[in-house]
């Protein structure tokens, strides 16, 4: 664990800053209400909380432009948010509502939104993988200056997808980045006990990717570390990796009995708690007052009981529709 950021300066615009620290809150205010709803059954099948780790999607995807693609986990609602898909839609999904941004059929796990760019919210472990490198393929035979995301955990990187995704990309100087959330449990397995290889970056180099590791804690060092990937990759047409090390708070999922790390570790880690560090950072430097941070609470906190009241209201998908974009054979 490295040290905590919490006297380091803000080294981003104001403007900025800010607008990282707005989008953390609201990601935590949203997945506190998905828990909530979970626990009273208006939420169903599997959720998968983004409780600690908001540095890692808002830092990296405030380094995309609107026009760049994002492939993300089933662990997505908050990169769908920070992307730019409302609160309502997402929340409205995550009931199985027809106004959900999927129409309901894809639920917590399969977030989709073509304006955004957001292609998933995938369910398989390490299957955003190769989708990504197909997206990025497809940018590159266009000659379009687009960079492709791809968020996924540390437990891909034993899945043959990531081994070859990384293979083809750097084969065909893809413009993709890997954009690595380590969060040091894949479901309930530690790195160390699945992984003879724990150092990430010395994977990506074996296939000739450049790489580097940065705090997934500090929304600044994610955002400065996704830039600089971003920047590379644009000027150079390949493919780059970058890992962040953060962690959740939550368990893996709601069914998780998390009997495998102590609790004395999740409350060392939450000391260093994305939200609260730069807060305290953005005050020190007079940047933010307390009032100031109260508001942007309370904001997040009205945005998300709106996204409750409009999934509680919206309709089921209509009979009607239901073997719509459905194909079998003849």
């Amino acid at each position: 664990m490295s040290d905590t950021p919490a006297h380091k300066p803000v080294t981003l615009a104001r403007e900025l800053a800010l607008r990282l620290l707005t989008d953390m809150v609201r990601i935590r205010r949203f997945e506190e209400a998905c828990a909530q709803r979970y626990g009273e059954g208006k939420i169903r099948g599997f959720l998968h909380l983004y409780i600690g780790e908001e540095a890692v999607a808002v830092g990296a995807i405030h380094a995309l432009t609107p026009r760049d693609a994002v492939v993300a986990t089933y662990r997505e609602h908050g990169h769908a948010l920070a992307r730019g898909i409302t609160a309502n839609a997402i929340m409205a999904e995550m009931y199985g509502k027809h106004t959900g941004c999927s129409r309901g059929r894809g639920g917590s796990m399969h977030l989709f939104d073509a304006a955004t760019r957001f292609y998933g919210g995938n369910a398989i472990v390490g299957g955003g993988l190769p989708l990504a490198t197909g997206l990025a393929l497809a940018e590159k035979l266009k000659q379009n200056q687009i960079v492709t995301s791809c968020f996924f955990g540390e437990g891909a990187v034993a899945e043959g997808a990531f081994h070859e995704s990384l293979n083809l990309a750097a084969l065909w100087k893809l413009p993709v980045v890997f954009f690595c959330e380590n969060n040091l449990y894949a479901m309930g397995t530690a790195l160390e006990r699945s992984e003879s290889q724990t150092d990430l970056c010395a994977k990506a180099a074996a296939y000739k990717v450049p790489a580097l590791r940065a705090d997934g804690m500090d929304v600044v060092a994610v955002h400065e570390a996704a830039r600089s990937a971003c920047e590379h990759v644009r000027e150079n047409s390949g493919p780059y990796f970058v890992e962040f090390q953060t962690y959740r708070y939550r368990a893996h999922s709601m069914f998780d009995a998390e009997l495998y790390r102590d609790k004395a570790e999740v409350d060392e880690w939450k000391k260093r708690g994305p939200i609260h560090n730069l807060t305290n950072r953005l005050k020190a430097q007079g940047w933010l007052t307390e009032d100031a941070f109260l508001a942007i609470d309370a904001a997040a906190q009205r945005e998300v009981d709106a996204a409750m009241a409009h999934a509680e209201q919206s309709p089921w998908e209509p009979l009607s529709t239901l073997t719509q974009d459905v194909y079998a054979a003849p």
